[in-house]
């Protein structure tokens, strides 16, 4: 399923908060996991002072010591069967990760979307938006609530899947099918339409004309035959759990509901599709359930 995991950290208990989310996909997929820490010249320099003897190599060093401990303890927390590889490298965070995945298109990157280095925090805008853009590979993404907590394993029961129609968007469908039979999760499809935007008014009543209604009723069970359409498809493919919920409104708004509605969910999604006349891009859809879920989210690089 995946070659290897490349979990990315900083030793704040935010970046941390992937931890435990990436322990229940390692010891169910049995995959060798790569621990990194990106040491940015930046820091290594504000700590560095050639007048007292603290050379840059020297204090550089010493920071990659001491990450490669960090790791190296919490290596020992996954579970037995893990092969665990630690790497603590000096240079632009971003650039490290992407490039250090990109040499595996197998390779799954997990992070948080939070996290501190240095004196500088890792938010969306910064590391984690950079490499959930640049990079090529899949990403499991996580913006951890509270203060984070990397300890022990999260429970998973299902994962939410959003669809828009498109061939795009289903290519997710393969990898959910493959990591939900290997987790035994539960599978929802779920889809999202929007009715026409506007109404007639006359005097103080608003009204909608019926063809309007029309065209919003047959768009309904266009999207419901389509969601019962990809349910039995996954059935027939020896899928016992899946269910679908079809939903009218905003896309990413939607889809952030159900998922704080339901607990234990991992969202999946693509990075491409089409709703409506819209584009599911990072920057829109994908982008903001990944800001607002609270709910692990796997990225799936769509082809083409």
């Amino acid at each position: 399923m995946y070659s290897r995991i490349l979990i990315p950290l900083d030793g704040s208990r935010l970046s941390e908060g992937i931890l435990p989310w990436a322990r229940s996909i390692v010891r169910a997929v049995k995959t060798p996991v790569e621990l990194l820490v990106a040491i940015e010249p930046e820091t290594i320099s504000a700590f560095s002072n050639p007048e007292i003897g603290r050379y840059f190599d020297t204090v550089g060093a010493s920071m990659t010591r001491d990450s490669l401990a960090y790791l190296e303890k919490l290596g020992r927390s996954f579970s037995d069967s893990a092969d665990v590889h630690c790497f603590a490298e000096i240079g632009n965070p971003a650039e490290i990760i992407v490039d250090r995945a990109s040499t595996d298109r197998g390779a799954l990157i997990a992070m948080a979307t939070h996290g501190r280095s240095g004196v500088q925090r890792w938010v969306l805008g910064s590391v984690a938006d950079k490499v959930l853009h640049a990079a090529t590979n899949h990403l499991l993404l996580v913006r951890p609530g509270g203060g984070g907590n990397g300890d022990g394993e999260a429970t998973l029961k299902r994962v939410l899947v959003p669809l828009d129609g498109s061939a795009l968007a289903e290519t997710v469908l393969p990898h959910v099918r493959a990591l939900a039979e290997t987790m035994e999760l539960e599978v929802m499809l779920l889809r999202v339409y929007s009715m026409d935007p506007y109404a007639y008014a006359i005097g103080a009543e608003g009204y909608a004309p019926d063809l309007e209604i029309l065209r919003a009723d047959i768009k309904g069970e266009e999207a419901k035959r389509y969601l019962e359409e990809k349910a039995d498809q996954l059935r027939w493919q020896g899928m016992k759990n899946v269910s679908h919920l079809l939903l009218e409104g905003n896309a990413a708004g939607e889809i952030i509901d159900v998922a704080k509605g339901t607990p234990d969910n991992l969202v999946a999604m693509c990075t491409h599709g089409r709703s409506g006349v819209g584009r599911w891009v990072l920057g829109s859809v994908t982008d903001r359930v990944v800001r607002h879920s609270g709910d692990p989210v796997l990225v799936i690089r769509a082809k083409g």
